[in-house]
């Protein structure tokens, strides 16, 4: 465990965090739930809901400790599971800012945030972060194939430790694509119904 941490869930359940939750009623149920242990290690079914987002959230915050949100996105399988710790991705050019890498020369921080607004799941995931230059192999083999953006460089997460929400207060929503492929499979219905119902009707009996 990293620092003086007595709990993987520490990260998160900071003295000042547990003396709110101890003010509000809500410490003796998170007490039980950090004795049970929050996860540490990248687990099948992370993996897969990891291998599926489209879009991501990360996080970071400069020495001063101000944070910064970027959002991150690419196809399918943009987001890698390297190993049971580490999570990386190619880093494609944007606006050329540099804050999340900036922020990470300062304080290597950072955290993950992912969500699945069909499925209404969300998953939290606390680690360490660093930027990889200059390592065109790394970078090749994170690159989604036939993706059109330009990768710079690569992210490198270290999991500490993750939690999964519950799905209170998340709005349902639906990616274009599957709507598009859901109506598609509906309109070849119509049409093979359509066809069915002309074809009885030549065959009636005038």
């Amino acid at each position: 465990m990293a620092g003086s941490r007595t709990y993987a869930s520490d990260v998160a359940f900071t003295p000042a965090v547990k003396a709110i939750q101890a003010r509000k009623g809500s410490r003796q149920a998170y007490a039980r739930s950090e004795e049970r242990g929050w996860n540490q290690d990248i687990t099948p079914d992370l993996a897969a809901f990891i291998a599926a987002q489209t879009s991501i959230f990360f996080a970071t915050a400069n020495g001063e400790g101000q944070p910064y949100i970027q959002h991150r996105g690419g196809p399918a399988g943009f987001l890698h599971v390297l190993d049971h710790r580490t999570i990386g991705f190619a880093d494609f050019s944007g606006n050329r800012q540099f804050i999340s890498q900036g922020n990470l020369a300062d304080n290597g921080k950072a955290f993950l945030f992912l969500i699945d607004y069909m499925m209404r799941q969300r998953i939290k995931i606390w680690g360490e972060a660093r930027v990889i230059e200059n390592d065109p192999e790394l970078l090749t083999r994170l690159m989604p194939p036939d993706y059109k953006a330009r990768p710079e460089q690569v992210i490198l997460f270290t999991v500490s430790t993750w939690d999964a929400n519950c799905p209170q207060h998340i709005p349902q929503r639906f990616d274009a694509a599957d709507v598009a492929a859901i109506l598609g499979e509906r309109d070849k219905r119509i049409a093979v119904l359509e066809a069915e119902i002309a074809g009885l009707r030549a065959g009636t009996p005038g």
